[in-house]
């Protein structure tokens, strides 16, 4: 599978090397580094696969690094992508939410060991969170102070409970004093839709997260509401494909703490709990000015229902030629970077009480071209307590003989929101 893995930094520095067939020359970084500087120029993004004559190089693209995986032969990129995916989910868990080129040089002796158990000659090995935190203890300043003073290493000489039965993903003896289960359903909305409103394209992406806390082996069955109108869903292995195939139903025995059951995908969406009303225009001249007149608030289904709308942001590009703006919001601040243009306007909470805008002028630099069109405004929001796909959890069963806690929570958010005006 993979011959070599790296991480770079944002700035295309190597962080990290392991080499599974031989070491691989560092310039097949350069060579991905130049197609990223590429992209960047071009205004797009980096392609999942580049194919070389001699590699295939596959990436996954995070805020501030890049996994690469370099392979010799072909592969399914999906699985490649995937595992980098969980390598850098669990790099979240042990080090944090934001992995940064910093945070990887703090940790370097946990990054590879963890390399070591997650991999076996370039394949998937031990990616269940559960199992690695058995065997590799997280980083903290007593394990760590620890360490340095007994000269210990943290990685464990004995295998967890189960990680050679059956069921790989659970070890066994599991006692709580108080059984519970949690279960957080996660819905982005991905859409585009033009300045009246009307969807040129949506689709939303959701997940199932869990925190799970029982005692012994339980065995769980849940149900949904609607489970047909759930496509593309993938599932932790767990989770029993033949009964989800023949009667839509989840059953499974889950793993011990946090893990995802599930990603699913749903379509044809055709209400949104917000709306956006721009009006941004260009007039000819000399001189030429544009008008700005955008308007966020929130439907009014969405009112009744007494939901609130969140973390509100509007990011709207503007022409590189704009040279000042004259711009007022009644509610909450904004700002433009004079380098890229770009503005940003964060409202936070929509209030229910009225409704927020954004209006003014912008100058363009005298002489320049009127831009051939108007920017599309990308928006960023979060629902709590809301899955807009109406996805809802009917029954939760329990094969052992106490009756756990249970809890559902939801939450929407925007994925890709655009908006042209």
């Amino acid at each position: 599978m993979l011959s070599s893995f790296f991480i770079l930094a944002d700035s295309g520095d190597i962080l990290i090397e392991k080499h599974w067939r031989g070491l691989m020359n560092r310039s097949i970084c350069e060579y991905f580094w130049d197609q990223v500087s590429q992209s960047k120029q071009n205004g797009s993004s980096i392609p999942p696969i580049i194919s070389t004559p001699k590699y295939y190089l596959i990436n996954i693209q995070k805020q501030h690094i890049y996994l690469l995986g370099v392979c010799q032969s072909e592969v399914s990129p999906l699985l490649v992508v995937d595992f980098l995916q969980r390598i850098y989910e669990t790099f979240e868990e042990y080090f944090g939410r934001t992995i940064t080129s910093v945070t990887i040089k703090e940790n370097f002796v946990h990054v590879y060991q963890l390399l070591d158990e997650m991999t076996d000659n370039g394949f998937p090995f031990t990616t269940e969170l559960n199992f690695l935190k058995e065997m590799i203890k997280p980083p903290g300043v007593l394990s760590n102070v620890i360490s340095s003073v007994t000269g210990t290493s943290n990685i464990t000489d004995i295998l967890p409970n189960g990680s050679l039965g059956a069921i790989q993903w659970r070890k066994t003896g599991i006692k709580y004093t108080q059984n519970k289960i949690f279960f957080d359903i996660i819905e982005e909305i991905d859409c585009i839709l033009d300045s009246n409103g009307y969807i040129v394209s949506s689709e939303i992406n959701g997940e199932i997260l869990c925190h799970c806390n029982l005692s012994g082996m339980p065995d769980l069955t849940m149900t949904f509401n609607n489970p047909r109108m759930l496509d593309d869903v993938s599932f932790h292995p767990c989770v029993r494909y033949s009964r989800w195939e023949n009667d839509r139903v989840l059953s499974f025995i889950p793993p011990d703490g946090n893990f995802k059951l599930l990603t699913y995908r749903v379509k044809g969406i055709n209400q949104f709990p917000i709306y956006v009303k721009p009006q941004i225009s260009y007039s000819e001249g000399s001189s030429s000015m544009g008008r700005v007149n955008v308007t966020i608030g929130a439907k009014g289904y969405n009112v009744q229902n007494k939901l609130s709308i969140e973390d509100v942001v509007a990011t709207i590009p503007f022409s590189k030629t704009t040279s000042s703006t004259n711009l007022t919001a009644n509610i909450g601040s904004f700002g433009m970077d004079e380098q890229t243009k770009i503005l940003k306007w964060n409202i936070g909470k929509i209030p229910k009480e009225k409704t927020p805008f954004l209006n003014g002028s912008v100058s363009l630099i005298a002489g320049s071209m009127t831009p051939e069109s108007t920017p599309s405004i990308m928006l960023q929001f979060k629902i709590p307590q809301y899955a807009i796909s109406g996805l809802t959890i009917d029954s939760l069963a329990c094969s052992e003989r106490y009756k756990p806690f249970k809890g559902v929570k939801c939450t929407t958010k925007a994925g890709k929101f655009q908006v042209r005006s």
